[in-house]
């Protein structure tokens, strides 16, 4: 049964309207090809998807730049220079932007107001006074997040003061840990290490009163009884 012939128009479909695309597209490449390889003709396509999407084909014996300038050669005319003059534009307007920016900044710092009128002066104020608004809006966040931190900092320090000092408490209510003055041979200390506070109690040897002498090599003079873990 013969296929039905094929209404050329958009289709509406976005699926079906890709694959027959692709499908169409790699045919076309397919016959360039043949064209190229049966002939020996240089074949150029080139063409973009509705989804901006491009492809190419280009004979294998031939670069993009060589078919171009061998087309400007044949109809003469000259793709670059129009396409280099289009640049040259750009680049005018885009340092002229630069030349306005740059003086804007000169006249945020007061130079270049000589020109100006008296509206572009007022201007010029507000927009000023609006940024000087903005700097002390952050400048205010940034030492009220400073006072929060310190705040908290303060407050765990006093916590764990507290803390300490509840334990000592409850640790001085055990006889084995209690402290005993004894006509001042103990001292309590209080240190920290990387397993958190330690409170130890020092005592003198009774036969070394003076825990300063350390000429004689008979050792340490303290002993250390730990009364936090």
């Amino acid at each position: 049964m013969a296929r039905g012939k094929i209404q050329i128009k958009r289709i509406e479909n976005t699926t079906n309207r890709q694959v027959t695309y692709s499908k169409r597209r790699n045919g076309l490449f397919k016959k360039a090809n043949e064209l190229t390889v049966l002939c020996d003709a240089k074949v150029s396509i080139i063409m973009f998807s509705s989804t901006g999407k491009l492809h190419e084909y280009i004979s294998p014996s031939t670069s993009t730049k060589q078919f171009f300038d061998q087309y400007q050669m044949t109809v003469g005319v000259d793709l670059w220079s129009s396409h280099y003059e289009n640049m040259q534009e750009n680049l005018k307007k885009l340092k002229e932007v630069n030349r306005n920016l740059r003086k804007e900044i000169r006249q945020r710092v007061g130079d270049c107001l000589n020109d100006l009128s008296m509206d572009e002066l007022r201007l010029l104020e507000q927009e000023m006074d609006n940024a000087a608004k903005a700097v002390r809006e952050r400048k205010y966040k940034v030492i009220t997040n400073q006072i929060d931190t310190q705040r908290k900092k303060f407050n765990n320090e006093r916590e764990v003061h507290n803390r300490l000092l509840r334990d000592l408490d409850a640790r001085a209510e055990n006889p084995p840990y209690e402290l005993m003055d004894n006509g001042g041979e103990y001292e309590s200390v209080i240190g920290f290490s990387n397993l958190g506070p330690r409170m130890f109690a020092l005592s003198l040897q009774p036969s070394h009163p003076n825990v300063h002498n350390s000429g004689g090599g008979a050792g340490s003079d303290l002993t250390t009884y730990p009364l936090l873990f």
